[in-house]
C-alpha cells in the first residue's frame, strides 16, 4: 500500500503536469518566439481552439502589442508592457506565457523601455491565418452583435474549411437574428461545394431566407451548367419578391418618420399661423433655437463650451459626464429647448408681433427681417459652420426586422410626435388656456367683451407655438447637423403642411404632414432622384390647392371668414 501511495504521489507531482494541456498564452508565446518561421507559427496558433483569450492575444500580436526581450543565449522572450510609465519612461513587463512580472535572478521586477525592444512582427501569410482564427473565434463571442458581424464575415468568405465551425454553432445559438445569419452563412458557403445536390439545397435555403447578400453569388451560378442553374434562378426570384416587401415597409417607415419630423416642425406653426392668423417667417429660427439649445446642453454635459459673441468671451462650465450620465443630456435638453424657444417667441411677440395683428403683409416682412437678424446672431455666437450634436447611445442604434432597418432616433421622433399631438389636443380641449385660445380664435371681439384678456392669450399662444418649434429643433439635431440656416430648410415645408391640412386645423396638419412625408419618400424610391421627387411633391401640392384652396379640413369661424 505504501509503495502504491508513493507511485500515485509521483504521478501527481511529475507525470501529470507533463500531460497538462498548454494554455493559449503559452502556445502564442512559443509561436511569437519562432521568428522567421511562419509555417511553424501558423501550425501552433491553428492547434488552439478559438476562445476569447486567444482572440485577445492574436489581436495584441497583430497590433504590435507584444514585445521581444533579447536573452543572453540569443533567444527571444515575449513580454507585455503595462500602460503606466515612470519618470524615465520605463514600463513594468509581464511574461506573455504566464502573466507574471518579468524579474531578474533575485526576483526583483524589471522595468523596460519600449524603444529598446522590438515588437513581434507578422507577415501577410501569418496575418491571413490570424484573421481566419479571429473570425472563427468571433462565432462564440459573448455579445450577439459581435457574433452577428463575425458570422456575416465568414459567410461572405465562402470558405468550405470553416463550414464545420458554422454548423457546430447552430445547435447552441439562441438569438433569432444571429441564427438567421448563421443559416444564411452556411448556405452561402455550401454554394462552393463540389456536389450539385448540396449546391441546389443551398440555393433553395437562400431563397427561403430571402438572402439579399447572396444575390451576386447566385448570379454567378446562373452562368454555369447543371441543376444548380434552375435552383439559382428560382432563389433570385424569391429574393426579388422579398426585396419588394423590404422596400415597401422601408419606404413606409421612412415616410412616417419624415412625416413626423414635418408634423413636429409644423405643429407650432399651426398654432401661431392657424389659430392666430400671424404669418411668422421667423418660425424656422425658433426651430434653430431649440437645436442650438440641445447643442449647448450637450457641451455642458461633455467638454464644455467657449463662445465669443460680439468680442465677449463666455466660458460655459463642463460636467465632464460619461456613460449613462452623459446620455441623459438629451432628456434635459428637450424641456430646455421648449422653454428657450418659448421665451424667444414671447420676446418676438411683445416687441414686434403685437403691433402687427390683422396686418399680414407687414407681419410677413417684419418677421422675415427678424429671421435674418437671428441667423446672423447664430453666426456671431456659434460660427458660420454647422455644429455636430451626438446622439445618446439609446438613440444611436437600430433594429433590423426582416432586412428593414428601423433607426431608434426616427422611431423616437415618431413616438414623441404622437405624444405632442395628444398633449396639444388635451391642452385645447381640457384646460382653461385651451378654452380661451378657442374663444379668441372663434371671435376675438366677443371674447374681449366677455372679459378675456386677449393680449395675454396671444402671448401664451405664441409662446406655445414657438416652444413646439423648439422641440422640433431638438429632434432635428438628432437626425442631421445644426447650423444657422437650419430653420430655413423646414419653414417652407411647414407652411405647406399647414396650408394643405387647412388653416387652423390640427387634424389637417397631422394628415397633411404624414401624407407629404409618405408621398415624398415614395416618389424618391420610385424615381431614384430626391430632387425630382421634391419637385413633383411641390407640383402636386400646387395642383391640390387649386382644387381645394381651403385645404383638407376647413375651419369655420367668424374671425377666419372676416
Amino acid at each position: 500500500m505504501r509503495r502504491l501511495l508513493v507511485f500515485l504521489g509521483f504521478l501527481c507531482t511529475v507525470a501529470l503536469p507533463g500531460l497538462r494541456a498548454e494554455t493559449p498564452a503559452e502556445v502564442v508565446a512559443k509561436a511569437v518566439a519562432l521568428e522567421d518561421k511562419t509555417d511553424e507559427q501558423i501550425a501552433l496558433i491553428k492547434s488552439l481552439a478559438p476562445s476569447p483569450e486567444l482572440l485577445s492575444l492574436l489581436t495584441l500580436w497583430k497590433e504590435g502589442g507584444i514585445f521581444l526581450v533579447d536573452l543572453p543565449d540569443k533567444s527571444k522572450l515575449p513580454v507585455l508592457l503595462e500602460e503606466a510609465k515612470d519618470a524615465d519612461g520605463k514600463q513594468a513587463a509581464l511574461l506573455l506565457q504566464s502573466g507574471k512580472p518579468y524579474a531578474d535572478a533575485d526576483g526583483k521586477p524589471l522595468r523596460l523601455l519600449a524603444s529598446d525592444l522590438s515588437a513581434a512582427e507578422t507577415d501577410s501569410e501569418l496575418r491571413s491565418a490570424m484573421k481566419s482564427i479571429l473570425d472563427l473565434a468571433g462565432l462564440a463571442a459573448p455579445d450577439a452583435k459581435s457574433r452577428l458581424r463575425a458570422i456575416e464575415i465568414v459567410g461572405m468568405e465562402q470558405d468550405l474549411a470553416k463550414l464545420p465551425a458554422l454548423k457546430e454553432r447552430t445547435s447552441s445559438e439562441l438569438d433569432a437574428e444571429v441564427k438567421h445569419a448563421l443559416l444564411e452563412a452556411i448556405a452561402l458557403t455550401e454554394l462552393k461545394s463540389a456536389e450539385p445536390e448540396t449546391v441546389v439545397a443551398a440555393c433553395r435555403a437562400l431563397g427561403e431566407l430571402g438572402s439579399i447578400r447572396s444575390q451576386d453569388a447566385l448570379r454567378l451560378l446562373t452562368k454555369e451548367s447543371g441543376p444548380q442553374v434552375k435552383a439559382a434562378v428560382e432563389a433570385l426570384q424569391k429574393i426579388e419578391r422579398h426585396l419588394v416587401n423590404v422596400n415597401f415597409w422601408g419606404t413606409l417607415f421612412r415616410g412616417l418618420s419624415l412625416g413626423s419630423v414635418l408634423l413636429v416642425a409644423a405643429l407650432g406653426l399651426a398654432v401661431t399661423f392657424g389659430l392666430m392668423g400671424v404669418i411668422n417667417m421667423a418660425h424656422g429660427e425658433m426651430i434653430a433655437v431649440g437645436a442650438y439649445t440641445t447643442y449647448v446642453v450637450q457641451c455642458v454635459f461633455g467638454p464644455g463650451l467657449e463662445l465669443s459673441p460680439f468680442g465677449l468671451h463666455i466660458a460655459l462650465p463642463s460636467l465632464k459626464a460619461t456613460g449613462w450620465l452623459y446620455d441623459c443630456y438629451f432628456v434635459v435638453a428637450i424641456p430646455l429647448a421648449f422653454i428657450t424657444a418659448a421665451l424667444a417667441g414671447i420676446l418676438l411677440e411683445r416687441t414686434v408681433i403685437r403691433f402687427l395683428y390683422r396686418r399680414p403683409l407687414e407681419s410677413l416682412l417684419a418677421t422675415w427681417g427678424v429671421s435674418l437678424v437671428v441667423q446672423q446672431l447664430f453666426r456671431l455666437t456659434f460660427g458660420a459652420n454647422n455644429v455636430q450634436v451626438a446622439s445618446p447611445s439609446w438613440l444611436s442604434g437600430n433594429w433590423t426586422i426582416h432586412d428593414v432597418g428601423i433607426g431608434w432616433n426616427r422611431l423616437f421622433v415618431i413616438g414623441f410626435a404622437a405624444v405632442i399631438v395628444v398633449g396639444i389636443f388635451q391642452l385645447l380641449a381640457r384646460t382653461p388656456l385651451g378654452l380661451l385660445m378657442r374663444a379668441v380664435m372663434q371671435n376675438r371681439a366677443m371674447a374681449a367683451c366677455m372679459g378675456v384678456r386677449t393680449e395675454r392669450v396671444n402671448l401664451l399662444t405664441f409662446g406655445l407655438g414657438s416652444g413646439l418649434a423648439g422641440l422640433a429643433g431638438a429632434f432635428l439635431s438628432q437626425i442631421g447637423n445644426v447650423g444657422p440656416s437650419l430653420g430655413q430648410s423646414y419653414i417652407v415645408d411647414a407652411f405647406m403642411t399647414v396650408v394643405v391640412g387647412g388653416v387652423g386645423s390640427i387634424f389637417g396638419t397631422i394628415f397633411s404632414a404624414l401624407g407629404i412625408g409618405m408621398l415624398d419618400q415614395t416618389l424618391q424610391q420610385v424615381l431614384g432622384n430626391p430632387v425630382l421627387g421634391k419637385i413633383l411633391v411641390l407640383a402636386g401640392i400646387i395642383l391640390f390647392l387649386q382644387w381645394r384652396p381651403a385645404g383638407l379640413f376647413v375651419t369655420r369661424s367668424r374671425s377666419l371668414e372676416n
